[in-house]
C-alpha cells in the first residue's frame, strides 16, 4: 500500500474518532496499548458492510463485550484486533478498486482459503497474513 497508516486510519475513522492525529507507526501503537474508542468499532462497521455479529465474529470477540464498552476505551486486544481488521479493509480496497467490492471479496468464500471467506479466516494472525498474501497475489496478477 502506497501509504499504509493513512489508509488504516481512514478506516478507523481518522482524527475525529480517534481524538487525535496520529502521525507514524508509534502513535498507533501508542493509541491501540491506550485502547481505541468505542465509536472505531461503528467506523469499521460502516467501511466493511458488516454487522456487530460478523464483525466481532471476524475479530473472534464477543458483540457482548463490545456492546457493554459504549463508553470509555476497548481493551488493547480490542483495539489490535479492529487495527488488523482496518489494514486488511484498506489493502482489499486498494487491490480490488473499491469499497462494494472489497467487501464482496471479504464475504465471498475463497479456494486458497479452502472454501473459507476471508472474513472468516482473519479472526487469527496466521489467517490474516493468509489474506494479505492473496490479496497480495490478487495486486500482482496471481491467481487467488
Amino acid at each position: 500500500m502506497a501509504n499504509e497508516l493513512q489508509a488504516v486510519l481512514r478506516q478507523l475513522g481518522g482524527k475525529r474518532v480517534l481524538g487525535r492525529a496520529l502521525a507514524n507507526d508509534r502513535d498507533l501503537r501508542e493509541a491501540i496499548r491506550e485502547g481505541f474508542p468505542h465509536a472505531v468499532l461503528g467506523e469499521l462497521m460502516q467501511a466493511s458492510g458488516l454487522t456487530l455479529k460478523e464483525l466481532a465474529g471476524a475479530l473472534d470477540l464477543s458483540p457482548r463485550s463490545l456492546q457493554r464498552r459504549r463508553r470509555g476505551r476497548l481493551a488493547r486486544f480490542e483495539s489490535d484486533r479492529l487495527y488488523r481488521m482496518a489494514r486488511l479493509l484498506a489493502l482489499a480496497r486498494e487491490t480490488l478498486g473499491d469499497d462494494a467490492r472489497a467487501s464482496r471479496w471479504l464475504k465471498r468464500s475463497n479456494r486458497a482459503l479452502g472454501g473459507v471467506a476471508p472474513i472468516a479466516a482473519i479472526d487469527t494472525e496466521l489467517g490474516a497474513r493468509q489474506v494479505e498474501n492473496i490479496l497480495g497475489r490478487i495486486a500482482y496478477g496471481g491467481m487467488s
